[in-house]
């Protein structure tokens, strides 16, 4: 007799004897007496000659799977996300460079000033222009001071502002300015030099800040017809010192300023 599932007790031999029946899958025997009927619950398993054996608690065989059952109906698609803003350049290029100035004006075109430009402020940083034009190698000065007189201080436009994109313009009319009479009119100092340049036909040339004079270098890289030498700046130092860009190696460093460097005018517009 096969039995599943958890049986409370088996009465045994008439007596109320009851066997607890425990709910794991162990498999429990009993002997059954041919003659008599009598059950007896048997530890070892094993019943004698005279008995049958009872066995329960036994797993049956797995069952075969059921058929598939039908394919559910399709979910609703999601939506679709907006689509991102397209992104604008701040500034207009310009078509004012290149030969008849018919081409865009960007990094390495021929600027107005018949030089190379060298900086394009897209993102709109600066105030009153948006490049930087070098002046062309035959335009640049040779054997220049940045003062004649080491003492001729700018102290108003000394420190990091004066180093700064956008500073050189008003650092060189401040060198001019300044009413050190040995160096206004020197024609070997560097700022009165840039500023009396004519170079294609422009007259708003000045000398570089130290910021600009780097952009210069890293933009302008074999070309430009550039020494490898050494490029003043119009940022000051000190009041015996100013700053210059090295245009082999890259270093920027001061020098007293009746040292001799070039000179490479700068135009913004």
């Amino acid at each position: 007799m096969l039995v599943t599932g958890v049986i409370a007790g088996i009465a045994i031999g008439g007596v109320g004897g009851v066997i607890a029946v425990s709910s794991t899958k162990s498999k429990i025997v009993a002997c059954a007496n041919k003659t008599t009927g009598a059950m007896r619950y048997s530890s070892s398993g094993k019943c004698t000659k005279t008995e049958s054996k009872v066995s329960w608690n036994i797993a049956g065989t797995n069952g075969t799977a059921g058929a598939k059952g039908e394919t559910g109906a399709a979910g609703t698609n999601g939506t679709n996300g907006t689509n991102g803003t397209n992104a604008t350049v701040a500034i207009t290029q310009l078509s004012t460079c290149g030969t008849g100035g018919t081409s865009l004006c960007k990094v390495g075109a021929v600027g107005p000033g018949s030089g190379l430009i060298f900086f394009v402020d897209y993102n709109d940083q600066y105030t009153g222009f948006d490049y930087l034009e070098a002046a062309p190698s035959s335009c640049q000065g040779t054997g220049k001071s940045w003062s004649s007189d080491i003492a001729h201080s700018l102290v108003a436009v000394n420190g990091w502002a004066a180093r700064a994109v956008g500073a050189g313009k008003a650092n060189s009319a401040a060198m001019i300015a300044s009413g050190a009479t040995s160096y206004v009119g020197d024609t070997s100092g560097a700022a009165s030099f840039a500023e009396g340049s004519t170079c294609g036909t422009q007259t708003d040339w000045f000398l570089g800040s130290l910021g600009e004079m780097k952009l210069m270098y890293d933009n302008l890289q074999g070309v430009g017809g550039f020494a490898a030498d050494a490029y003043w700046s119009s940022s000051e130092n000190d009041a015996d010192s100013a700053w210059y860009q090295r245009f082999t190696s890259g270093i920027q460093y001061f020098d007293v300023k009746s040292s001799t460097y070039y000179v490479r005018p700068v135009r913004a517009f």
